[in-house]
């Protein structure tokens, strides 16, 4: 935990356990973005963006590149100067690559029972590029930060317990066609399941912490041993930089042993208890989400592998109300921005499990990958795609059947 709230400095410093922040970076510590172990918000006003970042990829464009995503060595293609992503932070002597600028324009919805709702259609742009102009082929992706919670126990769930669940070519006909992100893992080298991230990119909390201390901070691990972060060979100043790594203490900025406290500390976060199961209108909503099909992606339980390396997490019931899955959700939620296998319309099923306590934990009710719902009900509204018919049974529901399965996911 203290690792996690720990804010990393620039180098040189007479914190040398604490150093080599950036250069360029999103945020100085974990818990910066991930507020309280929850999720993030989007930009508010003058509030700035740390808990929400852009991607940026753009499609390959030689035969080498097209040969690299092909054999799963590349997830997609950085921007040429900017890298992977905007940070919009630098440390002294350096200015940040830019600033997110989100405009909102409100779209009306009616429901079959005159409600009317209004949604926010963001759009994305940069302010204030700092080295030059995007590559006119560079996608944006906005990322909110997700929740840190049971993110052990989906990390134990055997992999042909999720691949069961997939059906690529929709052979079922109902519409539905969940598909894996398969991976290459940047350690062993062998092709693996993706299960974590907003695109199901990474296949290990490790990896996945390794990829945000990198491209979020700045910081090298032995993982991903990049001491100046996200900077590109065409940010040569940035190169430049003192980098803050300590012979005594290993060949990374972040060594395996923060590593090994880092990921432990991201494994172990529990789950919180539900609340108000027997309340009928609880249970009242629960049905609605199984009528409407809501479970056909948010699949609700699995059980964890015997042979986990930790016994707390083997064998467990356990109800993460998702199917780990990529899923066409249709062009409204489309970034544009492939990464691995998923398409630019695909996201992972999110876990439902902890969302009726978003507010309580994190002082707002944003959510999807770009926060721009305010509310479950605007959520259930932005789905589409393979989503469409259980987004416009929702819709078509009358006002009582609606407000119990937004009590039923606030019970999660």
């Amino acid at each position: 935990n203290a690792l996690f709230r720990k804010n990393w400095v620039s180098s040189p410093s007479s914190t040398q356990a604490s150093d080599g922040l950036g250069p360029l970076f999103n945020e100085r510590a974990c818990q910066n973005c991930h507020l309280k172990d929850g999720r993030g918000r989007p930009p508010q006003g003058d509030a700035g963006t740390t808990s929400m970042f852009l991607r940026l990829a753009r499609d390959a464009s030689t035969a080498e590149e097209k040969a690299a995503l092909a054999d799963h060595r590349l997830l997609n293609l950085p921007d040429p100067v900017y890298g992977t992503q905007l940070q919009e932070l630098a440390v002294h002597g350096l200015k940040g690559e830019g600033s997110m600028r989100v405009d909102y324009q409100e779209r009306k919805v009616e429901l079959t029972d005159g409600t009317v709702i209004s949604l926010r259609k963001p759009t994305y742009a940069v302010d204030d590029l700092g080295y030059g102009p995007l590559d006119p082929r560079t996608t944006l992706s906005p990322r909110l930060t997700p929740p840190m919670i049971g993110l052990g126990l989906i990390e134990q769930i055997a992999p042909a317990d999720i691949l069961a669940h997939a059906d690529p070519d929709d052979r079922d006909g109902d519409g539905i066609s969940g598909k894996p992100n398969i991976v290459r893992d940047g350690l062993s080298g062998e092709l693996t399941l993706g299960r974590f991230g907003w695109k199901a990119q990474a296949a290990s909390i490790r990896r996945q912490a390794a990829d945000a201390f990198a491209g979020d901070i700045g910081i090298s691990t032995p993982e991903k041993p990049k001491h100046w972060g996200d900077c590109t060979a065409a940010q040569e100043k940035c190169l430049a930089m003192p980098n803050g790594v300590q012979a005594r203490l290993g060949p990374a900025e972040a060594p395996a042993p923060v590593m090994d406290l880092v990921t432990f500390y991201s494994r172990n976060l529990a789950v919180p208890a539900r609340r108000d199961l027997a309340s009928p209108a609880v249970l009242a909503g629960k049905k609605v989400f199984y009528e409407i099909g809501c479970v056909a992606c948010h699949t609700p339980k699995f059980v964890t592998r015997r042979d986990a390396p930790d016994r707390a997490q083997a064998f467990q019931l356990i109800w993460p109300y998702s199917d780990f899955l990529l899923h066409d959700m249709g062009p409204d939620l489309a970034d544009g921005q492939a990464v691995g296998e998923a398409t630019g319309n695909e996201w992972r099923t999110p876990p439902l499990w902890g969302i009726g306590l978003t507010e309580t934990v994190n002082g707002n009710s944003f959510y999807l990958h770009d926060g721009r719902a305010r509310s479950l009900v605007e959520a259930i509204l932005w789905h589409g795609g393979e989503a469409q018919k259980a987004r416009d049974r929702f819709a078509a529901a009358n006002a009582t059947e609606r407000d119990a399965l937004v009590k039923f996911l606030e019970s999660l």
